[in-house]
């Protein structure tokens, strides 16, 4: 089995220092991590988070100080990791690591937050539409692919808590949710929701200021897609809201890794 993980960690330092993320991957061991929202550069980093025992690691980082940020924890080595889209206005902010394992294409990304005014909204739909492009051009070259991260929309009501009081709120918004939907339709599938089309209160992010965790009163913002041709590999997902430390939770999705090349 190949176990492949995604976490917004919302800062990466401030995780290690709660005695959380080290702890959790040498229990978990993902052979594939990609985490979002790292807000630090690699030159700000231990050698026990840079190169822990058994992994390799890869960083795209903003340029602002604090902010963004995906790194890439790998059991297996890549055959290539590209940082970025090639589209300056993100790449500057360290949204997107893609890797190639050969059968696969691997990508982790932190979609932006269209903000509360919705004025980085439009910034947000221009990064969405750029990188479903990015995408598709990967798999017309018949490339499988899987990307997860933080895609900062929940798709459909059930998606989270409270969906009515949200409808004018960014992340639920009609425009967020239909990118979506033209996801689903170019054949991508929603692991997740796949696996559970009914399944109800299955979240990945509750609000700090609201205590709101404890009341599971969250919004699921977090995914794993594959393209159609990787489905029949996929063996198990999960959401793992008992991994505390960030406003985030894991994901995961589980392939039978016959063919991965190792």
């Amino acid at each position: 089995m190949l176990r492949l993980y995604s976490w917004n960690v919302n800062g990466l330092r401030a995780v290690h220092r709660k005695g959380i993320f080290l702890e959790w991957l040498q229990r978990v061991q993902p052979d594939i991590l990609g985490l979002q929202e790292t807000k630090c550069r690699p030159d700000q980093l231990g050698e026990e988070l840079l190169r822990p025992a058994g992994y390799h690691t890869y960083w795209a980082t903003a340029e602002r100080g604090g902010y963004s940020g995906v790194a890439l924890y790998s059991k297996q080595e890549p055959l290539s990791v590209r940082a970025g889209l090639g589209i300056d206005e993100y790449d500057r902010e360290g949204r997107t690591l893609v890797a190639d394992y050969g059968s696969f294409v691997f990508i982790t990304a932190y979609f932006p937050n269209g903000s509360r005014d919705h004025v980085r909204l439009p910034f947000k739909m221009r990064y969405k539409g750029d990188f479903l492009a990015y995408v598709e051009a990967l798999r017309g070259m018949g490339r499988p692919i899987i990307f997860c991260g933080d895609i900062n929309t929940s798709h459909r009501e059930i998606d989270l808590a409270r969906p009515r009081q949200n409808r004018n709120t960014t992340g639920f918004l009609p425009i967020e949710r239909a990118w979506l939907d033209e996801v689903v339709e170019r054949g991508y599938l929603d692991t997740f929701r796949t696996r559970n089309p009914e399944l109800a209160g299955a979240y990945t992010w509750w609000s700090q200021v609201t205590f709101s965790r404890e009341k599971n009163v969250g919004w699921r913002l977090d995914y794993f897609f594959v393209s159609p041709d990787l489905w029949p590999r996929v063996v198990e997902v999960g959401i793992h809201p008992d991994v505390l430390g960030s406003d985030h939770c894991p994901v995961s999705l589980t392939l039978d890794a016959n063919g991965d090349g190792g």
